[in-house]
């Protein structure tokens, strides 16, 4: 009598789960880079915002923190403002469109940034006046190709190589970002001209704030330097809401009014 052939149930279920990994990762082939980035910075920025930060500086000998409140309004409009501790309370930046202004309430004076200061320190720390405007030159001034795709913690994560436009006002040779399905930043590789990196920007901590999911913790980490890094918490937020039409002049960037 011939004996029936049983199914071997191990192939199978070892040829469904490839099946469904397979089909969970198709989709990111079809992701566009460019909405991904978007996203990303619809989530940082919305259509408006004010948030409230503590930035804390560390080195191997010492340790620093700042506070400071922040307004963005659109793609190009932001101000920055320290209210402690006492020393640094009234320190201010003011970008709007590709201009950045920075006030200095001890001298009573106010002085227009150059483009080529744009990446260097802030407030001795280890981002940029650009990255704390959250400028928008990554959405204006690179093309984007997916390099990566990965499933973590129920979401899809993509790595989406950021490449200068010709002749775009950038100092980077390129960015590296890792951006979440739903918008979330969880990391920035900056890369030098020669392709080497210079930085990394890492997200420690992803949490609900203003009504949505956000980065609250950021540590950004020069390459080869141990024990230097800068972290910076976001402890408050408001999202899409109406600001006063003088936030972000010189006249409030000097005398603030709220």
């Amino acid at each position: 009598m011939r004996q029936e052939r049983r199914p071997n149930r191990r192939g199978t279920a070892a040829w469904l789960a490839a099946a469904l990994a397979l089909a969970a990762a198709a989709p990111a082939f079809a992701a566009d880079p460019a909405a991904l980035m978007r996203a990303a910075f619809d989530n940082w920025r919305a259509k408006s915002s004010r948030t409230t930060v503590t930035m804390t500086i560390h080195r191997p000998s010492w340790e620093r923190s700042l506070t400071m409140t922040g307004w963005t309004q659109g793609d190009d409009q932001a101000l920055v403002r320290f209210t402690a501790p006492a020393k640094d309370a009234g320190n201010a930046t003011l970008k709007l469109g590709d201009e950045t202004w920075i006030y200095n309430p001890k001298l009573r004076q106010t002085i227009k940034l150059p483009a080529s200061m744009l990446s260097q320190s802030w407030m001795g720390s280890d981002f940029s006046y650009d990255d704390l405007a959250k400028s928008d030159d990554l959405l204006t001034d690179y093309t984007y190709k997916i390099t990566a795709t990965a499933l973590a913690g129920g979401h899809t994560t993509y790595d989406i190589e950021a490449t200068p436009k010709p002749g775009a006002p950038i100092v980077w040779g390129k960015q590296v970002v890792r951006v979440r399905d739903d918008g979330i930043i969880l990391k920035e590789v900056f890369f030098d001209q020669d392709m080497k990196p210079v930085r990394t920007m890492t997200t420690e901590k992803v949490g609900a704030i203003g009504g949505r999911d956000y980065p609250l913790v950021l540590v950004m980490r020069p390459e080869g330097e141990a024990g230097r890094w800068t972290r910076i918490e976001t402890t408050a937020g408001e999202f899409n809401i109406r600001l006063p039409d003088h936030i972000f002049t010189r006249s409030n960037l000097e005398n603030p009014r709220g």
